[in-house]
């Protein structure tokens, strides 16, 4: 069994897992500098966080594939925990996040993304390929046209490679190119080694050096919890993308038990908490990785990276990166959901625009999915809150009403309002064949309305029920009427 998963998981597609994480690798470094900037820590922070996460998910995660290291989105979170408490309790936020995101796995609250619609996760792809477009606009300030030229070849050469050779990732074949080039030349464009100090050292072992004491654990638990949902919904959105984009299925559950497992060994080693990284991943899956072996060899080369060849690592021009990230954020974006946003229903594309503009707006993935469900939720009880009433008398005089529609909350006053109860006829028929009753509140609104005829004096039947609906009834018990 274990040889079975070490194959299939490790040794399934060597060659393109090999050549994607290499490609991945280079992708990470700029992107783990950036976060660790972003959450006020050391470079190295964030360098070995990618490093760690990055080994360890690929043995314990769900989704074969995907990679995970530091995120912009953990790192907006880390901010005050530096400013108040310093670093080794970020390292402590960490641990805590990890063992709560395996608690969360083992509840299997995985089974979340499955109440995420398909506008919300279109919604949150469009925003964060917006995102990462967005954040690699600060690269051409000061720019000179070197740099504009030298993303415009790193795009040329991403797409016009393929159509002569797939043989080789065009995006790992643009960063190499690139870098001779600058190089070659001593083009006059940022690199790497600008954006922070690359030590080539090792990370170690080190426990946090924190007070243990129940007020510093309630202390760090929001920061935790917040950190442990929103990498959780990142890392859930972002599995299901890849999902689609592979056309294959993975263990939600398991990649946040995975997750959480390697938040525990990145805080004892240096690292700050991360999640799944969907520009990374994209980028892995284009170049053709498909297996764990391309996320196990981008961390194990991003670590080569900065030990063996720091000083190449520096000399990489940004252009380059900067040129892979547009690639990520043209192919990440769902551009047919602009061609057809006039001809899904209104709600649904209401729902996707206001969860791009919250996503974008708060730079808060887990605020805009939140939002977007929350919003879809509203939507679909709007929908549901509605009921369809024909009246019409049967062959011995009774007045039929025949409801369509759900019986809940949504609907309780409503159904009370459909019945005219002072003229109908002694005898009144609500034929609910084609209703359904789902909780208290519509037995509720039953009992009101067969109360009211019972005050008349008159006689209600009900017909039609199904036996879900008819056993609700019938445990909650009803007055002022007899289900038939």
């Amino acid at each position: 069994m274990f040889f079975e998963w070490l194959k299939q998981g490790f040794f399934g597609n060597v060659r393109n897992d090999f050549l994607s994480g290499l490609t991945v690798a280079f992708a990470l470094i700029p992107e783990a500098i950036a976060f660790s900037i972003m959450a006020g820590v050391d470079p190295m922070v964030g360098l070995y966080a990618s490093f760690t996460i990055a080994v360890s998910i690929s043995f314990f995660g769900g989704r074969p594939g995907m990679i995970s290291a530091a995120t912009g989105a953990m790192a907006s979170l880390m901010g005050p925990i530096i400013a108040k408490y310093g670093l080794d309790y970020l390292f402590a936020v960490t641990v805590l996040t990890g063992i709560l995101q395996w608690i969360l796995g083992a509840l299997k609250v995985g089974r979340f993304i499955t109440f995420v619609p398909q506008s919300v996760i279109t919604g949150f792809v469009n925003a964060l390929a917006i995102i990462i477009f967005m954040a690699q606009l600060p690269n051409f300030a000061g720019a000179t046209w070197v740099m504009y030229a030298m993303v415009a070849g790193t795009l040329a050469i991403i797409y016009l490679l393929p159509r002569l050779t797939k043989a080789f990732p065009s995006a790992l074949a643009a960063i190499i190119i690139m870098t001779i080039v600058s190089v070659a030349t001593g083009a006059d464009v940022r690199t790497v080694g600008d954006m922070g100090e690359i030590r080539q050292a090792l990370p170690f072992f080190h426990i946090p050096e924190i007070s243990l004491s129940w007020g510093t654990l309630f202390a760090l638990l929001p920061y935790s919890l917040a950190l442990a949902v929103v990498g959780m919904t990142e890392t859930l959105l972002t599995s299901t993308i890849v999902d689609e984009m592979t056309e294959t299925k993975s263990n939600k559950n398991r990649e946040i038990r995975g997750q959480g497992i390697a938040n525990i060994i990145t805080g004892f080693f240096g690292g700050m908490a991360g999640c799944a990284m969907i520009g990374q991943t994209v980028i892995n899956v284009k170049s053709g990785g498909r297996t764990r072996l391309s996320t196990l060899v981008a961390g194990v080369f991003l670590l080569f990276l900065i030990i063996v060849l720091g000083d190449v690592v520096k000399q990489i021009p940004m252009a380059a990166l900067v040129g892979v990230m547009f690639m990520v954020s043209i192919g990440t974006f769902d551009w047919n959901s602009v061609r057809t946003i006039g001809k899904i229903p209104r709600g649904d594309a209401i729902v996707m625009v206001l969860t791009v503009a919250i996503v974008v707006a708060t730079s808060d993935l887990a605020i805009g999915v939140v939002a977007g469900v929350v919003l879809s939720a509203l939507n679909f009880g709007w929908k549901m809150a509605r009921l369809r009433c024909e009246t019409r008398l049967n062959d011995e005089g009774h007045k039929v009403y025949e409801v369509s529609g759900q019986l809940f909350f949504g609907t309780m006053m409503h159904f009370v309002e459909l019945f005219d109860y002072s003229s109908d006829p002694d005898h009144v028929v609500i034929d609910l064949s084609a209703s359904h009753v789902w909780d208290i509140s519509a037995v509720t609104a039953i009992s009101k309305a067969t109360q009211k005829y019972a005050g008349l004096g008159k006689k209600v039947t009900l017909t039609g029920l199904n036996p879900e609906s008819r056993s609700m009834i019938e445990r909650v018990g009803l007055s002022g009427g007899s289900p038939h």
